[in-house]
């Protein structure tokens, strides 16, 4: 079968393996993501601890990525990507038939683990598959096609939401995304002259900056997620249409934005493109922190989605000063580290979150102007031609 475009063909099979499977992805998370403030406060009538728990929790299978190394002494590294988008499929379609506290920590754990093992394995494959040159523009295009999936989602939702219930929403879009699943799974992408990646763990001294700035954009990305959405849904009653609205927004721009991005880090470097985005997080976390209009708390929402995107380049980095074989160890323990503290900051700013909504996000601050200091220790080549 052929999928895509003229570009999907000039980046062979790998690229239009995980072209489909990020689309299912984006599909799962988008979906998930968008529906599940407002069916956390109108139907299992969540307050913000408990909210703030289940972003926890739902980061926990982020913390046990590390587990991927072990897996692939079981299972291909592609049929792993493929399982992963399986699972969560199935996360996906299970949310609305367990409308309970407990029933949405069971739902978001199996949903969790599918997202980011795939995401684990796809940041391996792209470094592993694709050059220095060319691995910022994958990850752009990749995150481009994943926007054009979520305006897909998020107009889907607009029309559904007026026909169906949350649990009827979540039971179609995981559904298309198990189809989507088996369907990969019985494709096979794979190059076997490329080096064996290492099935252990690899911690080294050499990765010492990498494994920081993985370290703390965990951090501050949790307060994105856990409460950016939260505080436009409950400070300023934003509504599911305006909440996806506001997400159709986000990823059109992205759409765009995204194969820039992946071309800017060729040109510019990575220590210039994530010097932009630490310092525009600071101002957005403070602005998060002390606006009391509804319209700046949204704009802030977009350009928070916007930067998030710059992440792409501690990718590039770590494969400028990487061993080729430790890519897909690595890419697992970075993983791991990413979401150290993404499993403490959700729970903890939940309950920070019930004596005044602004610590948060003061916090994200400073985590944000901490990782723009060590940002300015990236050494590696002139940055390559694309």
């Amino acid at each position: 079968m052929r999928f895509g475009s003229k570009g999907a063909a000039e980046y062979g099979e790998m690229y239009r393996f995980l072209l489909v499977l990020t689309i299912l992805s984006a599909t799962g998370l988008q979906g998930w993501q968008t529906l599940i403030n407002n069916f956390a406060v109108d139907v299992v009538h969540l307050d913000g601890q408990q909210m703030g728990m289940i972003q926890s929790l739902r980061e926990v299978p982020g913390f046990l990525s590390l587990l991927v190394v072990y897996l692939l002494l079981l299972v291909k590294e592609h049929r792993l990507a493929a399982l992963s988008v399986l699972i969560l499929g199935l996360g996906v379609a299970s949310t609305g038939l367990l409308p309970s506290y407990f029933g949405l920590v069971v739902t978001t754990l199996i949903m969790s683990f599918g997202f980011h093992y795939y995401e684990t394995v796809n940041q391996s494959l792209t470094l592993q598959y694709f050059s220095v040159a060319k691995s910022p523009i994958i990850f752009g295009k990749l995150r481009g096609i994943a926007s054009a999936a979520n305006i897909g989602v998020g107009l889907v939702i607009l029309v559904l939401a007026n026909w169906l219930d949350y649990g009827e929403m979540y039971m179609v879009l995981g559904g298309v995304i198990l189809l989507g699943g088996m369907f990969c799974l019985c494709q096979d992408p794979a190059d076997r002259s490329l080096p064996p990646q290492r099935k252990k763990m690899v911690f080294r001294r050499d990765y010492w900056l990498f494994y920081s700035l993985t370290f703390l954009g965990g951090a501050r990305r949790q307060v994105f997620i856990a409460f950016g959405v939260f505080l436009l849904v409950k400070k300023f009653n934003f509504t599911v249409q305006e909440v996806t609205v506001l997400f159709i927004i986000n990823n059109v721009i992205n759409y765009f934005a995204s194969p820039l991005i992946g071309k800017a880090i060729n040109r510019f470097g990575e220590r210039k493109v994530l010097s932009l985005e630490y310092a525009g997080l600071i101002g957005i976390f403070l602005t998060y922190a002390y606006t009391e209009s509804r319209v700046v708390a949204a704009v802030m929402y977009v350009l928070d989605f916007v930067l998030f995107n710059f992440a792409i380049a501690i990718r590039s980095y770590f494969q400028k000063i990487g061993d080729p074989r430790d890519v897909a160890p690595t890419m697992a323990v970075g993983f791991t580290i990413n979401h150290v503290a993404a499993v403490v900051i959700p729970a903890v700013g939940g309950a920070l979150w019930m004596v005044d909504y602004r610590i948060p996000f003061i916090g994200g601050a400073v985590l944000s102007l901490v990782s723009l200091v060590l940002t300015q220790c990236i050494r590696t080549t002139e940055p390559a031609d694309s």
